[in-house]
């Protein structure tokens, strides 16, 4: 007997990884019902294609998003439609948020609150995208990584029956606003492609690499395939599970 179509939730699917997401969840067969919680309405919900099994919730307050997951996982009583695994790409810059503290609330404090929603309405799987490097000796004491380190170890304490925390280097493609300074960084990558195609995937993945492997990795977890119950998928992996081994 086939297994049902797994159904997920995603916050941060208007965003460069969140969108790929989306996109990777909605041509998986394995996968039914996709809701979205975002501001603006996802490009996927123009598409007759892609939007078949997108459930897309917009809410331009933020602060009415965990409310909004709280409804979408505890007043459906149809399996088919209620979340089993839920996804976060959700992240903003120092600028676009109008200063640090502004970040903090979306980057720790809200992924924070929809992991704990998640956690306690009975999601069996969540997956975060975070960032490589935060835990280093010189980076863990930066904002960004405090932001990040802070939702990975909340989730970790959470005891998801699957938790899986993407790692990524530097994203690489086209932002609708670049971050400060990327640009340069990006170059400097793609530029490492032709001396050393290890070097490149490294230091940098494709948001359609991360997205995919993402959605590749919640479907191992689906399979009782994931490696760990607190899985950490890294650089390498994520270019394993979003390009390499990426069959679908």
């Amino acid at each position: 007997m086939a297994a049902a179509p797994i159904t997920s939730a995603i916050f941060g699917a208007t965003g460069l990884v969140g969108a790929h997401i989306v996109t990777s969840l909605l041509t998986l067969d394995a996968f039914g019902t996709v809701h979205t919680i975002t501001r603006r309405a996802p490009k996927q919900a123009s598409d007759a294609a892609l939007s078949k099994k997108l459930d897309a919730i917009v809410e331009k307050d933020t602060e009415l998003w965990v409310p909004k997951l709280n409804e979408l996982l505890g007043s459906s009583t149809d399996s088919k439609t209620a979340p089993s695994t839920v996804f976060s790409a959700l992240g903003t810059t120092r600028l676009a948020a109008g200063g640090i503290a502004n970040q903090w609330k979306i980057d720790h404090d809200l992924n924070v609150e929809i992991a704990r929603a998640a956690k306690a309405a009975g999601v069996k799987t969540f997956i975060f995208v975070s960032s490589a490097g935060t835990r280093s000796l010189m980076a863990r004491y930066l904002p960004y990584s405090k932001m990040k380190n802070g939702v990975e170890d909340t989730i970790k304490e959470l005891g998801f029956d699957q938790a899986i925390i993407l790692q990524p280097g530097l994203i690489l493609g086209d932002r609708e606003v670049e971050h400060q300074g990327a640009g340069a960084f990006k170059a400097l990558v793609n530029a490492t492609g032709h001396i050393s195609k290890g070097w490149h995937d490294s230091l940098g993945q494709e948001a359609e690499v991360i997205g995919r492997a993402a959605a590749h990795a919640a479907l191992l977890a689906s399979q009782g395939k994931a490696p760990s119950k607190y899985w950490v998928v890294d650089t390498t992996a994520i270019v394993k599970l979003g390009r390499d081994e990426w069959k679908f």
